[in-house]
């Protein structure tokens, strides 16, 4: 196949461990330019799955190429355009950022030297290029991973958790740095459990529990079809709740000290809203809110009452 197939195309991946499912069926859609965020608690699957995508393990049953070229079948070949890292990342502390550096350019080969100076500019490393790795704090060693990466000049570019155990401010310059990546034209797959980090940088997600696919598609699909939710202020918050939740068509009505939510369509808001007018009651403010990436989530990932959660359906 041909370079221009999809970064990412995986078909009924299947990984078993003697009696443990570790990945169950899971298919996969990462399009050109998509920051494509792989979700789901420890222990889902996602790590595993990686590795089957970049040939490190093989898959018990099902298929998984990289632009076209499965790596069990092409090997090195079909990882051309493809960098990145599964769990963290590995360098000599012993030697320099600089150093580590050359020595993967050496074996990177085509131009991967002459371009060390730029990669540690990107992950803002330059100024501690000569100091020794092992005094480097985990967000160094993280943003020096992706500058051994982007070595390769990738076109698809893997991370496994690259946030896991920063502090807030290391989170942020992670975003950002990823962030202007993708506006190189870089795709992303960025496995992942920090829902803000995903909601914030993602446009496509894939959602995993115990081993298999919850969700796969558009973010904001995904939170569209989790239901449009309403905040409602009033003059009267005591009276309108009464009315909200005697209201046909709205749901799940609370009250708090920042006034009520609720959840129902447009018409039915429509309604509601006449209500309170021939009530007499004045509205200061109803502004819609779309269901949260953590709400969401925990409701593919949990379900209700404990119960399996019920799988949405996945567009490709």
């Amino acid at each position: 196949m041909s370079d221009e197939a999809q970064p990412v195309r995986a078909r009924g991946l299947v990984k078993r461990y003697d009696e443990v499912l570790a990945v169950d069926h899971i298919d996969l859609n990462v399009h050109a330019g998509d920051v494509y965020g792989f979700l789901g608690p420890n222990g889902a699957g996602k790590t595993t799955t990686l590795r089957m995508a970049l040939g490190l393990i093989m898959p018990t049953e099902g298929t998984v190429e990289l632009f076209g070229r499965d790596p069990l079948r092409q090997g090195a070949r079909a990882l051309e355009g493809v960098a990145g890292f599964v769990e963290a990342p590995r360098f000599y502390p012993y030697l320099s950022a600089r150093k580590n550096l050359e020595l993967l350019a050496a074996l990177d080969g085509d131009g991967a030297s002459a371009r060390i100076d730029e990669v540690l500019a990107t992950v803002e490393l330059s100024p501690r290029a000569k100091h020794k790795v092992g005094g480097y704090s985990h967000g160094m060693r993280q943003r020096l991973g992706i500058a051994a990466a982007l070595l390769r000049r990738p076109r698809l570019l893997i991370l496994d958790e690259p946030a896991t155990g920063l502090d807030p401010a290391g989170m942020r310059d992670m975003r950002q740095l990823i962030r202007r990546l993708a506006d190189q034209g870089i795709t992303v797959l960025l496995s992942s459990h920090q829902l803000p980090e995903v909601q914030e940088l993602c446009d496509r997600v894939a959602i995993v529990d115990s081993g298999r696919v919850v969700y796969e598609g558009a973010l904001a699909d995904l939170r569209r079809q989790g239901g449009a939710g309403y905040r409602l202020r009033t003059t009267d918050d005591q009276h309108a709740l009464q009315l909200v939740r005697a209201q046909p068509g709205v749901e799940h009505a609370t009250s708090s000290e920042h006034g009520l939510a609720f959840q129902a369509n447009e018409h039915d808001v429509g309604e509601l809203s006449l209500a309170l007018g021939r009530a007499g009651i004045g509205i200061l403010a109803l502004t819609p809110e779309l269901a949260t990436l953590e709400d969401l989530f925990f409701r593919l990932t949990e379900g209700a009452n404990g119960a399996e959660p019920e799988a949405v359906a996945v567009a490709v």
